[in-house]
């Protein structure tokens, strides 16, 4: 199974750009993550861990974030889908059943068509089949509520467990995978650190790290992950903050935010390097 798992949590467009800019900025310090045994990616974060595990240099991926937005939509979580999305928290508190209210919200809500919005997320993978090294991708069933893992022995190829972890309720529609229809893993947790159980050198790298309602946060999952583990939880620093803005949907921030996480990784060398390299 090996020791080390990299942990890649959700935050839209800029969250994509700021964990590239810290896992370049890292590399270019000496210490590569790249090459974890595990990589756990949750919406943002499952189009970096897809990128990093079939091969893609990160110092290009990075080098992406900085040219234009091309092929990108420009999207917001607007009050009507905040409401829409608050109003899903009332009833049953049982998480699945909450997870269920809040697909139906994404089922009902008209967005841009389906298959557009996977040419979006094709165009984000240079390689478009499952990696041999272990990659877990989550998702959430838009009717049962069901957390759901992919992976390459799921029978549900890459870009669609893609593009499903990444569907946002009531932005992006929910996508198809397997007959069923799925939203965003960021529904379940904004990390899903938990999947990391059992290595015993976690890094979590975290855009956003607290959950809404019943949604497990990022601070609850790593304090059960080092009863076991030596762990490092990262999220965006004040200027990274700055950087990414209030939409993490823009992409006009993508180039900022990825400078932003290059930048902050040197603060967080040593703490990093501790964990990872023991």
């Amino acid at each position: 199974m090996g020791d080390r798992a990299l942990v890649l949590g959700g935050g839209g467009i800029t969250g994509v750009a700021w964990e590239l800019g810290m896992l370049s900025g890292l590399k270019s310090l000496g210490l590569d993550l790249t090459g974890a045994d595990l990589v756990v990616g949750t919406s943002a974060g499952s189009v970096v861990g897809a990128q990093i595990t079939i091969g893609v240099d990160v110092e290009e991926r990075y080098s992406a974030q900085l040219r234009p937005a091309d092929g990108e939509i420009a999207a917001a979580l607007g009050k009507a889908i905040m409401l829409k999305l608050a109003l899903s928290m009332i009833g049953p508190r049982a998480p699945e059943r909450v997870r269920a209210r809040i697909g139906r919200v994404a089922l009902r809500t008209s967005t841009v068509p389906e298959e557009e919005r996977k040419a979006v997320v094709a165009g984000r993978l240079p390689v478009r089949e499952w990696p041999q090294r272990a990659l877990k991708i989550t998702a959430v069933d838009a009717q049962t509520g069901a957390a759901t893992v992919f992976d390459r022995n799921s029978g549900v190829g890459l870009v669609d467990a893609v593009a499903a972890s990444c569907a946002v309720p009531g932005v992006w529609p929910p996508v198809t995978a397997g007959g069923r229809r799925y939203i965003d893993g960021g529904v379940r947790s904004p990390v899903n650190a938990d999947l990391a159980a059992g290595y015993e050198r976690v890094v979590v790298l975290a855009p956003l790290t607290r959950g809404i309602g019943p949604m497990i946060g990022a601070d609850v999952q790593v304090a059960e992950l080092r009863r076991t583990a030596h762990v490092a939880l990262l999220s965006p620093d004040a200027d990274a903050l700055r950087a990414i803005g209030r939409n993490v949907l823009d992409p006009a921030q993508r180039a900022a935010s990825a400078r932003a996480g290059r930048a902050q990784a040197a603060s967080a060398l040593d703490e990093i390097t501790r964990v990872w390299a023991g």
